[in-house]
């Protein structure tokens, strides 16, 4: 092998790399799969945890411990605004809701659901995909998870339609386990071990591949709901436009600092996590909604420039 030459194979860099530039078309291209092919859906959802632990392992190695971790400083306010997100926004969320009798409706519960949720797991590859910095983004999905099963709490006991705690508490310590998995193995290759420009793009195009493959498992509700219910799916996927974008709006004006990385959490939640928690009744009530928010989801680089303003 010739001296510098990449392990890998410089036509497979250079593969990767261009998919790193168009990777937003990852994004749409895999929106539309989900839409189109119902079966590749249904065939690619048992898979969905194995992608999900591959994108954190990229995602963690191409940001690096250092840059991951911060300062205490860093540590100290992104807990802040976990506690916010997850806990002080949806129990005002669910005061309101309560108050006007809309708790217990399924729209109710999406906006609780929500905003209790953690962050999405690519959250901190919306944030590159932007040209933003993805730290910000990448804490807040560490904390967010890990402090998940105490934040809920109190959420799900104002909720009208309560589920097993038990069984929730389950699933986020598994998704806890996931994290820390990869994203350990991922800081422990890192670890001084500085990117090339070639090799901090093979891992964008890496990415943006997984993540246009994730969505298609997560959208199998909305492509038989497109034929069957349209109307129906119209209004669901405004709700989710809404919801989503104005989310990430709302925190984006409302945080000193103008962190877009963070802001990208505001909006884009793991919602999925409760799919494994929630009773039956409630489940087949978030299915398309949890569908329809996946489009807001892989459209935030489409439409940053609009959402945060020009990347400075």
């Amino acid at each position: 092998m010739a001296a510098g030459q990449h392990p890998t194979g410089p036509g497979l860099i250079r593969l990767l790399a261009f998919v790193a530039r168009h990777g937003r078309w990852c994004l749409i291209l895999g929106l539309i799969a989900g839409l189109t092919l119902p079966g590749l859906a249904e065939a690619l959802r048992p898979w969905l945890p194995h992608m999900i632990a591959a994108l954190l392992f990229v995602s963690a190695y191409r940001i690096g411990p250092a840059a991951t971790l911060g300062s205490l400083g860093d540590m100290r306010r992104s807990l802040t605004v976990i506690l916010i997100y997850q806990l002080v926004a949806p129990l005002a969320a669910l005061t309101v809701l309560l108050a006007v009798g809309l708790a217990d409706t399924p729209a109710g519960l999406a906006i609780a659901l929500v905003l209790a949720a953690p962050s999405v797991t690519g959250a901190p590859n919306f944030a590159i995909m932007t040209g933003r910095d993805p730290t910000g983004a990448m804490r807040l999905l560490l904390l967010g998870t890990g402090v998940f099963p105490l934040t809920v709490i109190p959420v799900f006991l104002l909720l009208p339609a309560l589920p097993t705690l038990a069984s929730v508490l389950e699933s986020a310590a598994r998704l806890l386990a996931v994290i820390v998995l990869s994203v350990g193995l991922a800081f422990l290759l890192r670890r001084n071990r500085p990117l090339t420009g070639a090799s901090r793009a093979a891992l964008d195009g890496t990415a943006a591949l997984l993540l246009g493959v994730v969505v298609i498992g997560l959208m199998s509700a909305v492509g038989p709901a497109l034929r069957a219910a349209p109307t129906q799916l119209a209004l669901w996927l405004a709700f989710a436009l809404t919801l989503n974008f104005g989310l990430q709006i709302l925190a984006y004006r409302l945080k000193p600092n103008r962190d877009a990385g963070e802001a990208i959490v505001a909006g884009n939640r793991n919602i999925a996590l409760f799919l494994v928690a929630l009773p039956e009744p409630l489940v087949a009530q978030l299915l398309l909604f949890i569908g329809c928010y996946q489009v807001p989801m892989y459209l935030t680089p489409m439409v940053a420039r609009r959402l945060f303003g020009p990347n400075t």
